[in-house]
């Protein structure tokens, strides 16, 4: 699934091509995907309506629009945002004013449309915890200051920390040496702000590389990101840790599979 350095990627390619362009068409080609209104409404409701400014919500895109209303797009393991389009395997194609069209593939339909009056009012929006960049070292020390769950699987949830998923959580555990089965409250002060730190730099890292391709990710050029060369233990079952050497471990935590140090992570 696209984490926040994917989403993010998007987002900034799609502000420079697409930001002040009016939609002149929109061809649904399975409207499977359109979770609301239903696809008839969807399409007469974009139709005509320029794009006035892209936002990113955690994994989320919004495209606001000249209406007052708003596209917001939920790229969910399998969503692609590809331009230039007219792909025969988009399942929605947005035809612009320039006659560019911008392709929404998804291969296997999980990923969700939807043209909302408020996307603020939208449950899964206004559910959602903090941006990793919003957050200060003292706040996050509160934040993990009550929780008894492990630290992995509470940087999954999005209700706590918006935007990071199991590739990233890996990632950061592992810089910040922390074993991803420890109970959130156990981590010490500096450990707490070591974790924050690198959370935020991996992030940064990962968006200036254009995210990482392991899946269906692509760039919105179909190009993709970047940052697999960096990963250190995330996907390297087995193989040497590049710190100390032993096998990297994988294990489940919440149903993910996990990928850790056992020497350097503690």
């Amino acid at each position: 699934m696209p984490e926040l350095p994917e989403v993010e990627t998007i987002k900034r390619d799609l502000e420079k091509i697409i930001l002040g362009k009016k939609i002149i068409e929109v061809r649904v080609n399975n409207p499977r995907v359109i979770r609301e209104p239903q696809a008839l409404k969807f399409k007469q409701g974009l139709e005509g309506q320029t794009v006035k400014n892209v936002l990113r919500r955690a994994k989320v895109l919004i495209l606001e629009l000249s209406s007052g209303k708003s596209l917001v797009i939920h790229l969910k393991m399998t969503g692609q945002l590809v331009y230039p389009g007219g792909g025969d395997k988009s399942r929605v194609a947005f035809k612009f004013s320039d006659g560019k069209i911008l392709d929404f593939n998804d291969q296997r339909l999980f990923a969700e449309l939807r043209l909302l009056n408020d996307w603020r009012a939208f449950k899964f929006i206004r559910e959602l915890g903090p941006e990793p960049f919003e957050i200060t070292p003292e706040k996050f020390k509160v934040m993990l200051a009550s929780k008894k769950s492990k630290i992995k699987s509470l940087l999954l949830d999005q209700t706590f920390i918006s935007g990071i998923g199991n590739l990233y959580a890996a990632e950061v555990l592992f810089r910040a040496k922390i074993n991803p089965l420890r109970p959130a409250n156990s981590l010490s002060d500096k450990e707490k702000g070591l974790l924050l730190q690198q959370i935020q730099e991996v992030l940064k890292e990962a968006i200036k590389s254009g995210g990482s391709s392991i899946d269906d990710y692509v760039r919105l050029s179909g190009e993709k990101g970047d940052y697999v060369r960096h990963h250190r233990v995330y996907g390297r079952q087995a193989k040497p840790c590049l710190v100390c050497k032993t096998p990297i471990t994988r294990t489940v935590v919440g149903g993910r599979g996990t990928f850790f140090c056992s020497q350097c992570q503690k």
